[in-house]
């Protein structure tokens, strides 16, 4: 893996170009790609993501959150497995809203990373 990549989500750079990032913060994207799109969505990886942002619909509770923290360690693993070691995924139901916390291991530099989502905004 290279040291720059390209930015997610997609945009322009105050200069007019492609905008990059590191790849640290590059890993953290396809996370959040993973998270936020949903099966069927793309059209030549019909079983890419788990789409967890169609669960704000759904009603909140512990039984949601736990099924939630296996669909998405599932979809790291299958998808993700070749750049990161996963060693958590946890869930909870604050309020309305299901907060994701994914602890990993960048294979290739053996960086321990912490991530936090929430349906679909970084906190």
């Amino acid at each position: 893996m290279t040291d720059i990549q390209i930015d997610y989500p997609f945009h322009f750079n105050n200069r007019g170009h492609t905008a990059h990032t590191p790849s640290s913060d590059h890993i953290r994207d396809m996370i959040e790609q993973i998270l936020f799109t949903s099966p069927g969505e793309r059209v030549n990886r019909p079983d890419f993501g788990c789409g967890i942002q169609q669960l704000v619909f759904a009603p909140n509770s512990d039984a949601l959150a736990a099924a939630t923290q296996l669909m998405v360690q599932g979809a790291l693993q299958q998808w993700m497995g070749d750049l990161i070691d996963v060693e958590g995924v946890d869930v909870q139901n604050i309020d309305s809203s299901l907060v994701v916390l994914v602890q990993y291991t960048v294979r290739l530099t053996q960086q321990r990373r912490v991530d936090q989502f929430v349906q679909g905004e970084q906190v």
